[in-house]
């Protein structure tokens, strides 16, 4: 018979410590790592006192808590991660998704309610292809083109793709934005959460952030902005008429994010609050020709 041990004390144990450490909801993130050592779901761990657990799977367990307590991301440690409702293989060279991401996303879906047209979408700075993937699971006739600097992100964006079954509908290229692209065949819809922390801040963020995220795709330069001030020059060629632009920014950054899509033509510029009621997504339109 396999022995067994009770798991209460050993979450109890784990979470002192991890909270004497400053980690965040340490709480939930044990439940995670939990569920991933003894192959029980979160609902269940969730009532833990009476439930027991292998002996045999506890050194596994006590790893992953290891791992956390060192600020390693909850995220990273299991390797993959809940957007949108999609299971999202990380990557060393992707940024974990994030709920406020998903703001850019039901801001789109509202703008673009049209579930049933071909809607050709571009994401810059694709990541994990969290928006793009997103949005081809609520567009069934759409298809996109998620492009990133790194070539082992868009690696592991196309690899999502193929496992949500989407693969097909979507491309993912490695290239500095909009670089590989010609303006042929102009996009409905260009999405982006691009870098937008400035750069002597990264250092002051939490560890999980500073210390294990890719910091290329947090730098955005000084002030944050640079990648907007590019993108913002060299989108219209790429944008349809009527086509909808749409950015991820951080939470002081909604007016200048919206002053440089109008001084590049936008029109129609909104700024979407996330659920934390702070500013967080710009949204705008190229003008009909």
């Amino acid at each position: 018979m396999t022995p067994m041990v009770p798991l209460s004390p050993l979450l109890r144990a784990a979470e002192q410590r991890l909270t004497a450490l400053g980690v965040e909801e340490a709480r939930l993130d044990l439940l995670y790592l939990a569920e991933r050592a003894f192959a029980m779901p979160v609902s269940r761990l969730r009532r833990a006192e009476g439930l027991t657990v292998p002996a045999a799977s506890v050194p596994a367990f006590d790893a992953l808590v290891d791992r956390r307590a060192s600020r390693e991301p909850v995220q990273r440690i299991l390797g993959d991660w809940e957007f949108w409702g999609l299971t999202l293989a990380l990557g060393p060279e992707t940024l974990i998704p994030r709920p406020d991401t998903e703001t850019l996303v039901g801001g789109v879906l509202r703008a673009r309610p049209d579930r049933r047209r071909p809607w050709r979408i571009l994401d810059l700075g694709t990541g994990t292809g969290a928006i793009l993937l997103a949005l081809l699971s609520e567009y069934p006739a759409a298809f996109g083109v998620g492009l990133d600097l790194s070539p082992g992100a868009a690696a592991v964006a196309r690899a999502n793709a193929a496992s949500l079954g989407l693969g097909g509908r979507a491309a993912f290229l490695a290239g500095s934005w909009t670089q590989a692209l010609s303006a042929a065949v102009p996009f409905d819809m260009i999405l982006s959460n691009p870098p937008y922390i400035p750069d002597g801040e990264i250092d002051g963020l939490a560890p999980e952030v500073a210390r294990f995220e890719p910091r290329r795709a947090l730098a955005g330069g000084a002030d944050g902005l640079d990648p907007y001030r590019h993108l913002a020059g060299v989108l219209p060629p790429l944008l349809a008429p009527g086509g909808l632009i749409g950015f991820e920014h951080g939470a002081d950054q909604g007016a200048a994010v919206s002053d440089l899509l109008r001084a590049a033509g936008f029109t129609d510029v909104s700024t979407l609050r996330d659920l934390g009621g702070r500013d967080r997504v710009a949204l705008a339109q190229r003008g009909r020709a």
